[in-house]
């Protein structure tokens, strides 16, 4: 899905009181994210991930009950438009500054203290999305790879379904980065939730970990997320297995935009390479 096809579907959920046209485009991942007046708009890639929208709805209002600074929906349920699912959210105030990792441990501590919901989340699928994501590569990478990130899906897959965690199992965002965290006047305030699951806690901890040895995270600032939190997770004997499923499910994630795009796929190739060779220590680039 590319922009123009976005604002079509934009334009035909007439959920906007002005012309999608004049919307102005947030994000371009799995969702296409538009913001106009007051309103913030979610078209997703696919019907495939309705029911996911639908469920991020649910949570929004659980996490609104419980207190928990979160983004808040606009309209209770999701619509089916032209085979994208689309969902409306309150447009937050603009940022008083960028995120740090330790306001995002800040709010993990208040996620992780609550019990389960009244209705069921799901545990954190981590690899669910690799087969799509690799579909949607098509011819575009080379088939060698993705058969080597399948086989390391399912040995990852089956190495995490063993693991015991350090922490108690409950509700967890899922992708826990400081990008899906907003500060405005009030503090920090979570978004994207439509990787919220019932899963080890741990995995919401990992990907700073990751983000510390892969994408350049300055050591500093992992310590004071791991200090605002309370723990290291790197401490955890399971550490390695939850990340080398992150590292497979962030090397698919990317082949997904390698059509057409030289960039994705210059990235991709580098994870896969650096998978491949076992080598730690080669930079990977946010895409």
């Amino acid at each position: 899905m590319d922009e123009a096809r976005a604002r079509e579907v934009l334009a035909a959920a007439e959920v906007l009181p002005g012309r999608a046209d004049d919307a102005r485009l947030l994000a371009l991942g799995e969702n296409a994210v538009f913001a106009a007046g007051d309103l913030v708009v979610k078209v997703g890639r696919d019907a495939e991930l309705l029911e996911r929208a639908r469920r991020e709805l649910r949570i929004a209002g659980w996490l609104a009950e419980a207190g928990v600074p979160a983004v808040r929906a606009a309209e209770p349920e999701a619509l089916l438009v032209d085979g994208h699912p689309v969902t409306v959210w309150h447009r937050l105030p603009d940022p008083v500054r960028p995120a740090e990792p330790r306001d995002l441990a800040e709010l993990l501590r208040v996620v992780h203290a609550l019990p389960a919901p009244d209705f069921a989340l799901p545990p954190r699928e981590l690899l669910g999305g690799v087969e799509r994501w690799l579909r949607l590569a098509g011819d575009a990478i080379d088939p060698a790879d993705a058969a080597y990130l399948r086989e390391r899906r399912d040995g990852f897959a089956a190495a995490a379904a063993r693991l015991t965690g350090h922490l108690p199992r409950g509700p967890i965002h899922g992708d826990a980065l400081p990008r899906n965290v907003h500060i405005g006047p009030d503090g920090p305030v979570l978004v994207d939730l439509e990787t919220f699951s019932a899963d080890l806690r741990e995995h919401d901890l990992v990907v700073m970990a990751l983000s510390r040895d892969r994408y350049g995270l300055p050591a500093e600032a992992y310590d004071a997320f791991s200090a605002a939190y309370g723990w290291d997770v790197r401490e955890w004997e399971g550490c390695s297995v939850l990340r080398g499923a992150r590292e497979t499910a962030s090397c698919a994630w990317v082949a997904q935009h390698a059509p057409g795009n030289p960039k994705a796929l210059a990235e991709f190739e580098r994870r896969v390479a650096s998978l491949r060779d076992g080598d730690e220590t080669v930079r990977w680039y946010p895409f």
